[in-house]
């Protein structure tokens, strides 16, 4: 199997026109049905625990998503996207479903993973690589963690370890903020006035942590952490967690 993996690799490619921002740009869309939107990172836990409780306390809440997210799983991104074939990816999947502390934060991952690699398999076609990974890993023991998968989509892509990373902090900053605003913690317009704001603060995220081997991987906000552990306490929810 493996070798008709590597077969199907070397077929994947683009028609010659096609430039490779146009996939970026799709994978990076809100309307891209993953799931993301159905996770607020521990926001709404952190809401109902009195740890956010305004604009300035969610600006400082965004940022240690994005701490706990350069440390713990750019690693498995970096690592996914300059080796993105199956046995790698495998490997990845099963360090990152032992690392992960919590049941609500596995389950999130596993969710949007699964749904992002179904999603990419039928948009990108011009990867048949891709359909045969998730068709030989379906049933088995892989947990289908969303950060190996998304950095294996952007390496069979040709994109490169920067700008798959860089795009991984993107998608967990627009998603922390689309949460924020509808648990009305933030309107629409200040809330991407934040997003900008933050950008600067995410870049500096991303040149602490990119490139990073998967055995440094690490929890810097643990308190992040244990709070979204209680989400599925919560009386009352809006989020999966």
């Amino acid at each position: 199997m493996e070798g008709e993996t590597e077969k199907n690799r070397k077929d994947d490619k683009h028609p010659p026109s096609y430039s490779l921002e146009w996939s970026l740009w799709q994978l990076l869309d809100s309307i891209l049905p993953t799931g993301g939107f159905a996770h607020s990172f521990g926001l709404e836990a952190a809401i109902q625990a009195r740890l956010v409780n305004d604009p300035e306390d969610l600006h400082t809440f965004v940022i240690q998503v994005l701490q706990n997210t350069g440390s713990l799983l750019l690693p498995f991104v970096y690592a996914t996207t300059i080796t993105p074939d199956i046995k790698t990816w495998h490997k990845l999947d099963k360090m990152l479903d032992a690392t992960l502390t919590n049941e609500v934060a596995r389950k999130a991952s596993t969710t949007q993973g699964s749904a992002l690699l179904r999603i990419a398999a039928a948009v990108f076609t011009e990867l048949p690589s891709l359909k045969t990974m998730r068709e030989q890993s379906l049933g088995g023991a892989i947990s289908l963690h969303h950060a190996p998968i998304f950095g294996l989509v952007c390496g069979l892509l040709g994109l490169s370890p920067d700008i798959s990373q860089r795009a991984y902090l993107f998608i967990t900053l627009r998603d922390v903020i689309s949460a924020a605003t509808r648990l009305n913690l933030i309107g629409p317009q200040a809330g991407a006035v934040m997003q900008h704001a933050v950008g600067s603060t995410a870049e500096k995220v991303l040149m602490t942590w990119k490139d990073r081997d998967v055995e440094d991987a690490c929890q810097t906000m643990p308190l992040i952490d244990a709070v979204q552990g209680c989400h599925g306490y919560l009386f009352s929810r809006m989020f999966c967690s």
